[in-house]
C-alpha cells in the first residue's frame, strides 16, 4: 500500500488498484494475449467463479526496503513474438503508466512467460 501526503491530504493506494493498473496496461502491450493465473489452484477457483475471485492474476506487487515497488508478472505472449522485444516493451509500459498514474518509483519488475498460444 502506498501512503502520500501533500498539504491538501493524504492519498492511499492499494496494490489492488496498482495491480489492475499493471494489468491493464500489460494486456494492451504488443504480442501480450493474457496475464496467467500462478498457481493450479488460482486458475480453477478463477475459472469457476467467472473471474470474480484472484482479479489480481498474475500480477503481484510488493514493496521494497528502498521503498520502490516490486513487481512480478506472469504473462502468456502470441506465437511468433520476439519475447524479449516484447517484455522490453511491457517494462517500459509499466513504469510510463506507475509513475504518471500513482508518481511512484518502480525498483524492479520480473516478468516470467507462462505459456504461449
Amino acid at each position: 500500500m502506498l501512503i502520500a501526503e501533500n498539504h491538501i491530504g493524504r492519498i492511499t493506494v492499494s496494490d489492488g488498484c496498482i495491480a489492475e493498473i499493471v494489468r491493464r496496461a500489460v494486456c494492451d502491450c504488443f504480442g501480450v494475449t493474457d496475464v496467467c493465473n500462478v498457481s493450479a489452484f488460482r486458475r480453477a477457483v478463477s475459472t469457476i467463479t467467472r473471474g470474480r475471485l484472484f482479479r489480481r492474476k498474475g500480477v503481484a506487487v510488493r514493496t521494497s526496503d528502498s521503498g520502490g515497488l516490486v513487481i512480478d508478472l506472469h504473462i502468456k505472449v502470441s506465437y511468433g513474438t520476439n519475447i524479449s522485444a516484447s517484455v522490453e516493451s511491457i517494462v517500459h509500459k509499466i513504469v510510463f503508466t506507475l509513475e504518471n498514474t500513482v508518481d511512484v518509483s518502480v525498483r524492479k519488475i520480473n516478468v516470467f512467460v507462462d505459456d504461449m498460444n
